[in-house]
């Protein structure tokens, strides 16, 4: 099998942060996440019983420019109210925001973090929506219908009895991974033809999306931060690692072999790979649970 399980997904997305409290209560009070647990300088953050996201703190951590790393991470809501739900929290909570897109297969928040981590907040269009040209899933970067949102999460609160706003709502995922990489076309190579994700589109020679299983995107690449970026000190503000689940142990056993097969170093061990891409963004691929 060449292509990765079509029911891949992403798991928990890893990020080193400065000031672990405040990012807790960022994540909390602005985006919605419960915290789950917390040990020592970690800290795990949930929507409904899933952790989505493990924040681990580090006061000393660099914060280099011009790296390769993070550009954002994309947490799927399952619906347009839930989206406007948190469009409406954001603007009541003074939430500095970064971008409001509409890409036709799905609608889009874009803010940062305290460290500048990027966060997307997004809702899917339904798959039989989305628009295809010879077979291939269109996506475009259309300004979002910022007044139609805020109008919907208005009209539920004044319908509901108490706040429409209840945090990130059970169902919501980790939709997708974008990151900056130092080269598109080694990126591309590794996540197509090892990890086994189909192309589904490359955006003026400088970004590709990639998915599993039909999807608009589980990972995208750029190279928007400049050509050739290094890679990030061990322990840098930012990425620490994510995670791609799978259903079963042969799904994971598939990528292992292709990674050997590529001569690619990896930690191997049964029903988990943590591997990097060329770019040094860290990976555990593994059973979902």
């Amino acid at each position: 099998m060449n292509q990765l399980h079509p029911a891949a997904r992403i798991g928990a997305v890893h990020l080193t942060v400065s000031d672990l409290s405040r990012s807790v209560a960022f994540y909390g009070e602005h985006v919605g996440f419960i915290e789950a647990w917390r040990r020592d300088d970690t800290a795990g953050l949930a929507a409904g019983d899933r952790v989505l996201l493990v924040l681990h703190g580090s006061p000393d951590a660099p914060r280099p420019p011009h790296t390769t790393g993070l550009y954002h991470f994309a947490i799927l809501v399952p619906s347009r109210l839930d989206l406007a739900r948190s469009l409406r929290h954001f603007a009541d909570m003074g939430t500095r925001m970064q971008g409001f897109s509409d890409h036709a297969v799905s609608e889009a928040l874009y803010l940062a973090d305290p460290d500048g981590n990027g966060i997307e907040v997004y809702r899917d269009r339904p798959r039989d929506e989305w628009r295809r040209v010879n077979g291939q899933i269109q996506m475009t970067l259309d300004p979002l219908d910022v007044e139609s949102l805020l109008r919907d999460a208005d009209e539920e609160t004044q319908k509901a009895d108490g706040p429409a706003w209840k945090g990130l709502v059970p169902g919501t995922t980790m939709g997708h991974m974008h990151l900056r990489v130092s080269f598109v076309e080694d990126s591309e190579e590794f996540y197509r033809d090892v990890l086994g994700l189909d192309l589904i589109l490359r955006y003026a020679e400088s970004a590709s999306f990639l998915s599993a299983g039909g999807y608009h995107h589980h990972i995208a690449v750029n190279v928007w931060g400049g050509v050739g970026a290094p890679r990030p000190p061990e322990g840098a503000i930012g990425l620490r690692h994510f995670e791609i689940l799978l259903p079963d142990a042969a799904a994971v056993d598939d990528v292992a072999r292709r990674i050997t097969a590529a001569g690619i170093a990896a930690d191997i061990t049964s029903g988990r790979v943590a591997v990097r891409d060329p770019s040094g963004n860290a990976i555990v691929i593994s059973v979902q649970p």
